[in-house]
């Protein structure tokens, strides 16, 4: 009896297995496209230079830049993916992150609202949410933080920054801006 019980717990690992593996394929081979994630944003919206920048706040570094624009400005899918998380509350406020090509996490923070729900797929230019100032940027210029988070760690990003090390998963998102305007 013990034994078909094993049996049924292994074939149900295997399936899992399979699942996710599938999974990591589909999103290894999806083409990598980008585009703005602020509806409408311009060159000088954001500060070139504000990743990784320290220091800042709580957080000790800032891992992704924080783009202006005014309360209720649509925030689209920079990438195709699925909505992997929602939520809202502590120093990111109402926050959206998609899984997007690569296994990378695009993360949406600060928003004023979300228009998209978990397990939901996304193209490129789909509204997830607007512009505001919630969570650590309540009383500051509406913006959207946006960080790029990958999986995979990319050993050869760590540097002597305050909090290098951490650089392996982080990616830096105005290098895919500015391509984005190169178009």
């Amino acid at each position: 009896m013990k034994l078909f019980k094993r049996k049924k717990k292994r074939g149900w690992i295997r399936k899992s297995l399979n699942i996710i593996g599938l999974t990591v394929l589909f999103f290894l081979s999806i083409p990598q496209s980008f585009d703005l994630p602020v509806e409408g944003m311009k060159i000088n919206d954001f500060n070139h230079e504000s990743y990784w920048y320290y220091p800042w706040g709580k957080s000790g570094t800032h891992k992704g830049v924080d783009i202006f624009a005014k309360t209720g400005t649509k925030v689209n899918a920079s990438v195709r993916g699925f909505t992997f998380a929602t939520g809202s509350g502590g120093m990111s406020g109402k926050f959206v992150i998609v899984l997007g090509p690569k296994l990378r996490f695009h993360y949406f923070a600060h928003l004023n609202s979300i228009k998209t729900t978990i397990g939901s797929w996304n193209n490129i230019g789909d509204q997830i949410g607007t512009v505001g100032a919630t969570g650590n940027a309540k009383g500051k210029p509406a913006h959207l933080h946006y960080s790029i988070v990958s999986w995979v760690p990319n050993f050869w990003r760590i540097d002597f920054d305050p909090q290098g090390w951490k650089k392996m998963f982080f990616l830096n998102p105005t290098d895919y801006i500015m391509d984005s305007y190169d178009k």
